[in-house]
């Protein structure tokens, strides 16, 4: 088995988050849409390409890919076996014979070097416990010249997304969210910290795009309450709540998302970057 040295973002994959996941895959892959549209279109693939798409769940940026570079190859990594296993799936379904899924932590998996003339990421390259090692890492496994494309989230009180669910499932309790630079969601939130890691590990031209878009919980209020309470931190600010608690926690959530309800279903702010560089 390959070496793991994301051991703690490992057990959460392999385990809880990545099988929810798998259970809201559909609404999930809708809630973030327009920012695999974005980053697709930024990625600017070829039909001759090589890809590597690292944290790519249930593949459905890897099959989008694929579909792209049909004279080249895609390669999908995650740590959740699961996850893989439902893209397996899917990208069989799909009659892709252009792509491959591999259970693999990308800081330390020794890739074919100079493989890969594209590496994209749909919020997949924040959790890694030394980035700066994770991205050098994956730069060995690219060609000369090769591109990144890869899309993160800003900071917490920028995205409204889960600002606005944590709010209200905390019920008035004094707890810390997720910070930029710590292995996790915002990860990679401050750009003055994107730069100087992409920078240590090799790459050049590095820019960030401002991404503005909706993320749709879901078609109505029940399946947004669902999925929100479904999302790994917030699943976290309910696991200690006695049951009374917990429902009224539920509630609150319920009326928080009610509040931004549309004929389109339930959509909340968000606020990424998309960040590109060279090889």
């Amino acid at each position: 088995m390959p070496e793991i040295v994301n051991v703690d973002q490992a057990a959460a994959w392999d385990g809880p988050s990545g099988e929810a996941w798998v259970a809201r895959e559909a609404a999930q892959n809708d809630a973030l849409r327009a920012h695999s549209e974005r980053l697709l279109e930024v990625a600017a693939l070829g039909p001759n390409d090589h890809v590597l798409d690292v944290g790519c769940g249930t593949g459905d940026t890897t099959r989008a890919c694929a579909r792209v570079a049909v004279d080249g190859a895609v390669l999908g990594v995650d740590l959740s076996t699961a996850m893989l296993e439902r893209a397996r799936e899917r990208a069989a379904a799909d009659g892709l014979t252009n792509v491959e899924f591999l259970r693999a932590d990308a800081q330390v998996y020794p890739f074919p070097a100079g493989q890969a003339d594209v590496v994209v990421s749909r919020f997949g390259v924040m959790f890694f416990a030394d980035p700066a090692t994770a991205f050098a890492n994956i730069g060995r496994g690219m060609s000369g010249g090769g591109r990144l494309a890869v899309v993160v989230w800003q900071d917490f009180d920028r995205n409204d997304w889960l600002r606005v669910p944590w709010d209200a499932l905390a019920m008035g309790r004094p707890l810390a969210p997720p910070v930029a630079g710590v292995a996790g969601p915002m990860g990679l939130a401050d750009p003055d910290r994107v730069h100087a890691v992409l920078g240590a590990a090799g790459f050049r031209g590095v820019a960030l795009e401002d991404l503005a878009v909706p993320y749709r919980f879901g078609g109505d209020l029940d399946a947004a309450v669902a999925m929100a309470r479904e999302i790994g931190m917030m699943r976290t600010l309910l696991a200690d709540l006695d049951d009374d608690t917990a429902a009224r926690a539920v509630d609150a959530l319920r009326i928080a998302l009610a509040a931004h309800e549309t004929r389109d279903g339930v959509e909340l702010d968000s606020r990424a970057w998309i960040v590109t560089a060279f090889r």
